[in-house]
C-alpha cells in the first residue's frame, strides 16, 4: 500500500532505503516561491538510527504493515517495561524510550495499547486516564476550602500532579495521562 509523503504522520512505519521506518515527525515546509515540501524525520526499527531528509509533497512510501495489541503491563525492570499479552500470556519487554516521561503514571495491570511492525514494537500508548495512589502530599490548610488553590502530590510511580487542597496521603485520584492534571477522586 502507497502512502504519500504529506500524509505521513507519526507513529506510522514505510518502508524506505531497504529497512523499515517509523515516522517521528513531519512538517510541510512552502517557500515564497517553488514548490513546498515536507521535512520529514524517520527512526529505523533495526538499527535505531534516526534521518531528516526533504520529500516532495506528492512522493509514494511503501506503507508497512502495523499490528496494534491491547498489552498488560506487569513492571519496569532495568532498561525495559515487562508487558504480557492477555490472550496467549506472552511476555515482552518494552525500550523504555518507547513510553518515556509517562513511565510515572505506570500501575500494575494498566492495558496498553502496543503497535509492532514485523514483531517489533514500535509505540506504546497509556490510556487517557490512570488511577493513582496519592503518596506524599502537605497538610489540608484551613479556610483554603475558600480559593482554589492547587497543592502538590506525589503519586505512586512518581508522578507530581496538582491537586485540590482536600486531597490527602493515602487516597486513590484519577489523573490525565496527556496532560498530568488531576481529573477527580477515583
Amino acid at each position: 500500500m502507497s502512502i504519500k509523503a504529506i500524509d505521513l504522520r507519526r507513529g506510522m512505519a514505510v518502508r524506505h532505503k531497504n529497512g523499515i521506518w517509523v515516522c517521528q515527525s513531519n512538517e510541510k515546509i512552502a517557500k515564497g516561491k517553488g514548490q513546498s515540501y515536507q521535512s520529514i524525520s524517520l527512526k529505523n526499527i533495526q538499527t535505531d538510527q534516526t534521518l531528516t531528509e526533504r520529500f516532495r509533497t506528492t512522493e509514494p512510501f511503501d506503507q508497512a504493515i502495523v499490528e496494534s495489541k491491547s498489552m498488560e503491563y506487569l513492571y519496569s525492570a532495568g532498561d525495559g517495561h515487562v508487558v504480557m499479552d492477555p490472550e496467549t500470556f506472552e511476555q515482552i519487554s518494552l525500550p523504555t524510550e518507547l513510553i518515556g516521561d509517562k513511565a510515572v503514571y505506570l500501575t500494575e495491570n494498566i492495558a496498553i495499547q502496543v503497535s509492532f511492525v514485523e514483531g517489533r514494537p514500535i509505540t506504546a500508548e497509556l490510556p487517557h486516564t490512570v488511577v493513582l495512589e496519592v503518596t506524599e502530599t502537605p497538610p489540608e490548610v484551613k479556610g483554603a476550602t475558600a480559593t482554589n488553590q492547587m497543592k502538590e502530590a506525589t503519586c505512586a510511580g512518581g508522578a507530581r500532579v496538582k491537586v485540590p487542597p482536600f486531597i490527602r496521603v493515602g487516597e486513590r485520584i484519577e489523573v490525565d495521562t496527556r496532560s498530568g492534571e488531576y481529573v477527580g477522586r477515583a
